[in-house]
């Protein structure tokens, strides 16, 4: 019976690494990318549902009208939480060396434990392990801050995220360029804002830093509405930085957009090659 890494090279065990059974297992229930079905393994299923709940835990929670005088019950609930993705951290860790990218040892472990995904979620075990009772207010919003970031565990459970990751790496100048453009364009703005309406409005547009405020808001389409221009020339020179941001923001949009679709169909193709079957997509060749 074939098993998970059939076909698939890149999801071999490391090399010199002797396999068990039971923590190869293991690990492909945990690892997404070594899972040979569609969709998440069983057991990535419950942590998902319990990363959602505990999110939404975390959040109810900073409201003091819920609370108050429940703070014993939330303790108690962060605690199992906590348990829950203790045991988590450690099934990860031990089946690190199975995954060829951490690589063997305790230099495979070492790399596993060091990686960011790693960090996020022994970060957010602490932080279950801490009673919020009696911290400064600082203090105790750095704590549920800690806790929501939870959320960012999800994101080592959908390819999407390493197809958005290859997609800004691949195209990362042409998104420098244009974060340079809408920079320079920025400052542009609010130099032209600061000539023509400074003196109407000094407190608003008195320098180029007060008025790089209403230049944000404008060219990103937000408008707070709470600094406008009031002079005729104002007016004018804003509704045409107006029009000139939409392009901007429009610009990386269209620059990830195309080469998210290129990653996905990327990928796409190497799974039709490592099954072994034909690419339907691509042209037939003539006879």
């Amino acid at each position: 019976m074939p098993d998970a890494f059939s076909g698939r090279k890149d999801l071999a065990p490391a090399q010199g690494v002797a396999a068990t059974p039971f923590r190869r297992r293991l690990y492909v229930q945990l690892e997404p990318a070594a899972w040979p079905k569609r969709g998440l393994s069983p057991v990535n299923v419950g942590v998902f549902v319990v990363i959602i709940v505990t999110s939404i835990l975390a959040i109810v929670e900073t409201e003091p009208d819920v609370e108050v005088g429940r703070e014993t019950l939330f303790n108690i609930m962060e605690w199992i939480i906590g348990a829950v993705f203790t045991v988590e951290y450690l099934a990860r860790a031990w089946t690190a060396k199975e995954n060829p990218k951490y690589g063997p040892g305790w230099r495979g472990l070492f790399r596993y434990m060091t990686s960011p995904v790693a960090i996020v979620d022994l970060i957010s075990i602490v932080a279950s392990f801490v009673t919020t009772a009696g911290l400064q207010p600082y203090l105790l919003r750095a704590v549920r801050l800690s806790r929501i970031l939870r959320l960012a565990k999800l994101g080592r459970m959908s390819n999407a995220m390493s197809y958005l990751i290859e997609a800004m790496v691949a195209r990362r100048y042409e998104l420098l360029f244009s974060l340079f453009v809408s920079l320079t364009f920025m400052v542009f703005s609010a130099s032209l804002l600061y000539l023509v309406e400074g003196p109407a409005q000094p407190d608003k547009f008195g320098s180029i830093p007060r008025a790089m405020w209403w230049a944000t808001a404008a060219l990103t389409t937000i408008g707070y509405g709470d600094t406008y221009p009031i002079t005729p020339l104002g007016r004018i020179f804003a509704a045409m930085s107006a029009i000139g941001g939409i392009g901007l923001v429009a610009m990386p949009t269209g620059i990830m957009a195309a080469a998210f679709s290129e990653a996905v169909q990327k990928h796409s193709q190497d799974l039709v090659k490592a099954a072994g079957g034909e690419d339907k997509s691509a042209p037939i060749a003539d006879e």
